[in-house]
This record gives C-alpha cells, sequence and structure tokens, in this order.
C-alpha cells in the first residue's frame, strides 16, 4: 500500500474510492442499460465530440434561454 506522506490530493482519492470499491463493490454491478438508451450511447459516442470553452457555454445556454 503507499503511503500516504508523498501522494496528492487526486492520488488519494483515487486510493479511498479504489478501497471502498474493494469493500462495498461496485453498486452498478449486473445492472443493465436499456435498449433504447444503448442504442443512443452508441450513435453519440461514433460522433466526434467537440471541447467548448467556458465562456463558449455560457453564451450558447444564455441564448437557449433568452
Amino acid at each position: 500500500m503507499p503511503n500516504a506522506k508523498g501522494m496528492t490530493v487526486d492520488e488519494i482519492e483515487q486510493l479511498v474510492e479504489q478501497k471502498m470499491l474493494e469493500i462495498i463493490g461496485d453498486p452498478d454491478s449486473g445492472l443493465h442499460l436499456k435498449k433504447k438508451f444503448r442504442t443512443q450511447l452508441e450513435q453519440r459516442l461514433k460522433k466526434p465530440s467537440k471541447r467548448i470553452s467556458h465562456e463558449e457555454a455560457i453564451s450558447y445556454l444564455s441564448r437557449r434561454i433568452a
């Protein structure tokens, strides 16, 4: 087990999450996706994603709300 003294916060969080999964297991284990959702997800994953800046997201969402 790693020594926490030289670890970053992210590394400690990852270690805690890993240990929790070892102890209690994966809460989503055994669950299945609905066929419609799975199809939509597969279609979205085939499309290239586009990253936009925070400012662009705010501008886009403000236009949609107004």
